[in-house]
């Protein structure tokens, strides 16, 4: 310090002012009590150069307290924002960051209220998201596009901003959803200052008072400061909220992947568990068993046309013709009415169907699971197919050399077919009858088909001869075969099937001569016009009586005649003889009494006898021709015996 004078001027009352004015700035006293030295110092007497002098280091040491004072002010926020900055770096969630930062630049600033929006880039604006000290609900809502407002032009310009009054200042394009936010929260003094990232703005952080503030250059550099930290504290609790969720969703997806993994080493499983069971040989019901016990229900096994081919603890069940066309289209198992349906496919060929009943809602390993045993169910049916084919085609050559007959070769041998037939589980000792199936010809193959299925139950041969299917049935009914043949396949194939029988007879010597008759009698069909149904030549009457090659006419006349016959024998009554006389006289009742020598009546009361015992039907026309035809037959062999 100089004052001009030569310092050994200076009194010892001026030295000593000037040490009590350094003491109490070494002793950090008010400021006050340093600018109140001169004052003293002119009170106590002293001279003019001693108070130039003692103004002059007063004013020196009021300086040096500014200083310090800035120094500690800036050391306090310095610290203020390290405590900060731990604060934030310690938080882990987005929404407490946010809730820290406008706490602490409340704090910082000595605020009424601060408040932080982050911008919104879809809606190109920026909204208000967290808020401390605000008491309005319609300013904690508030949404400012770019450029409106004072936080709008400090999120489009990336540049802090200040306003002693918002109210009344004109630089900031004011919208009326702004003002009235601002007016009912009752602010004026505001400063803004912009979250960036780099060169992205993020955000904007406020400070404001309900009073007009002069923000220092002081306080918009703390603000601003703070706001650099909050923003790299944003962008890091984002980056770990972002972790968190693609962890969880990796969580997920491993805790997804490990139960598909299972669901497939389960099926896998269950798969290897079932195709051995078909590679041993195992029937259906092995199979459906397995199913059944996998999946802890009941199991219904169907063919194609949804006859049931194996059936595990439950009741019969058909599968429904909407869930197995969906299941059809789908390629998985559906469920409808509380049971689960799965189509059993070779590629789009449908070979069944399975029924899972008594489980609800599946778990997707055990629907998997499901439909792997639809794959080993098709695979086994495959097999069966396969060796049904082979073995129909077996059977049906066979059957071509058993209907070709002893003329068709020299070297025909009836015992080397009957040993073949004993290979294929076929004793020809026993009665059997041979068929011939007809139907339209768009149906022809499904016949064969489905008759081949038909007579495979039955033990018997199926093949097609002459564009005819032909089956060789054991059998000593033929009559009945034909029409339970004729029914059954009719229904299946929703088209008339007509069936013409020929037996029964014994031997590989019969079975050609059985199939030419069965092929007269079907012939026999058709022209009778009862196509459509099925009958053997006994079933034809009098036409197969000329049509048989072993016309047995004791067994015509018994079947026509039998009652009146046992009648007269019984009793002694003459109704044989009066329906010669009835009809040999022109079917007239009167000629008949003078014929036979008795009362009209006597031959009415015999006729309605014989009504009683052939039918109220014995003389229509076709029985009528029947009756006669079987007396006369019955009068030849008579006079024969």
């Amino acid at each position: 310090m100089t004052t001009g004078r030569p310092t050994d001027a200076r009194t010892p009352a001026s030295t000593e002012a000037a040490r009590r004015v350094l003491d109490l700035l070494a002793a950090d006293a008010p400021a006050e009590d340093i600018a109140a030295q001169p004052a003293r110092s002119r009170a106590a007497g002293a001279t003019p150069a001693d108070l130039a002098w003692i103004e002059e280091t007063t004013g020196v040491a009021l300086s040096v307290r500014r200083v310090l004072d800035q120094y500690r002010r800036r050391e306090a926020e310095l610290v203020a924002l390290y405590d900060t900055a731990g604060d934030l770096a310690r938080l882990r969630d987005l929404d407490a960051v946010l809730r820290a930062i406008v706490r602490r630049a409340r704090t910082l600033l000595g605020s009424d209220v601060a408040y932080l929006t982050l911008n919104d880039p879809a809606a190109r604006d920026t909204f208000m998201r967290v808020t401390e000290g605000s008491v309005s609900a319609a300013f904690q809502q508030l949404r400012l596009g770019m450029g409106e407002g004072l936080g709008g032009l400090v999120a489009q310009t990336a540049r802090p901003y200040a306003s002693t009054d918002y109210r009344t200042d004109r630089r900031y394009r004011h919208t009326g959803t702004i003002d009235d936010g601002v007016a009912e929260e009752g602010l004026r003094g505001i400063l803004g200052v912009p979250l960036r990232l780099g060169e992205e703005v993020i955000g904007v952080l406020f400070a404001a008072d309900r009073t007009p503030r002069e923000f220092t250059p002081d306080a918009i550099a703390l603000l601003a400061s703070l706001a650099d930290h909050a923003a790299v504290a944003i962008d890091s609790a984002r980056r770990l909220d972002e972790t968190r969720s693609a962890l969880a969703r990796l969580e997920a997806a491993n805790a997804t992947a490990r139960a598909h993994g299972e669901a497939l080493h389960q099926a896998s499983d269950a798969h290897d568990r079932l195709s051995q069971l078909v590679l041993r040989g195992a029937g259906t019901d092995e199979v459906a068993a397995e199913i059944a016990a996998l999946l802890g229900g009941g199991v219904a096994v169907h063919d194609t046309d949804g006859s049931e081919l194996a059936r595990i603890r439950t009741p019969p069940v058909a599968p429904s013709a909407a869930s197995l066309a969906a299941s059809h289209t789908e390629g998985r198992a559906v469920r409808a009415d509380g049971v689960w349906t799965c189509a059993v496919l070779a590629g789009s060929e449908p070979l069944g169907s399975i029924v899972l009943t008594g489980r609800g809602e599946l778990s997707e390993a055990d629907r998997r699971l499901l439909e792997r045993s639809a794959l080993v169910t098709a695979m086994l049916l495959l097999i069966r197919r396969s060796v049904a084919e082979t073995e129909d085609r077996v059977r049906g050559e066979l059957l071509d050399d058993l209907l070709a007959g002893p003329a068709s070769s020299a070297h025909w041998d009836a015992g080397s077919l009957a040993l073949r037939a004993r290979r294929l589980g076929l004793d020809l000792t026993r009665p059997h009858a041979v068929a011939v199936l007809d139907c339209e010809p768009a149906a022809r193959s499904r016949l064969a088909a489905e008759a081949t299925r038909v007579v495979r139950g039955l033990g018997g041969l199926a093949g097609t001869r002459h564009g005819r299917t032909v089956l060789l049935v054991p059998t000593d009914r033929p009559g009945l075969l034909a029409h339970g043949l004729a029914a059954d396949l009719a229904r299946i194939l929703g088209t008339p099937v007509t069936v013409g029988t020929a037996g029964p007879g014994t031997g590989p010597d019969h079975h050609a001569a059985l199939h030419a008759e069965a092929l007269r009698c079907l012939t026999a069909l058709h022209a009778l016009g009862r196509t459509g149904e099925g009958a053997d030549i006994a079933d034809l009457g009098f036409i197969g009586v000329l049509l048989g090659d072993r016309a047995d006419i004791g067994s015509y006349v018994e079947r026509v005649l039998g009652p009146v016959l046992a009648y007269d024998t019984e009793r002694g009554t003459e109704l044989v003889r009066t329906l010669h006389a009835y009809y040999d006289q022109g079917a007239s009742l009167s000629r008949a009494k003078d014929a036979l020598h008795v009362h009209v009546n006597t031959v009415v009361q015999r006729l309605d006898r014989v009504a009683q015992l052939l039918g109220p039907d014995w003389n229509t026309p076709a029985s009528a021709l029947e009756i006669h035809l079987a007396l006369r037959l019955h009068q030849l062999t008579t006079e024969r015996l």
